[in-house]
């Protein structure tokens, strides 16, 4: 586990933009049993997070069409809510960051590590827009 004082500013890249965080496996169940969209981002440590997803993450919002609800557990430190995210995000294996929409409880799209690593963030922007303007 992470100490609080370093993934606190990780944490407030997406909350400062209107995502809220979950702590426990029933925020997420609770997040995702609400009818419209839900945007799920798994937030990390890692470098592609802070140059990549949670960047990517933001520049989506500024989209006529985006998700009805923003949620973010945090990989490493809300291991019960991201354990139980990653459970509505099979078929796909476990990754951080990731990010998932959800409509009306279903994925509906996702973008794994290996989409978000080495991208610049507009392009994790412009992957998530197309799939609000699709789905949303």
């Amino acid at each position: 586990m992470y100490p609080a004082e370093l993934v606190k500013p990780m944490r407030e890249d997406l909350t400062k933009v209107g995502f809220q965080e979950l702590h426990t496996a029933n925020d997420v169940d609770a997040a995702l049993a609400k009818q419209g969209t839900t945007l799920v981002v798994v937030n990390s440590v890692c470098g592609c997070a802070a140059a990549n997803a949670r960047p990517g993450a933001s520049m989506s919002l500024q989209n006529d069409k985006r998700p009805d609800q923003l949620v973010t557990v945090f990989a490493g430190v809300d291991k019960e809510a991201t354990d139980k995210a990653r459970e509505h995000m099979i078929p796909f294996p476990p990754s951080s960051p990731c990010i998932a929409l959800f409509k009306d409880g279903e994925l509906v799209h996702m973008l794994e590590r290996h989409h978000i690593e080495g991208r610049p963030a507009e392009i994790i922007a412009a992957n998530l827009i197309d799939a609000y303007n699709e789905k949303c």
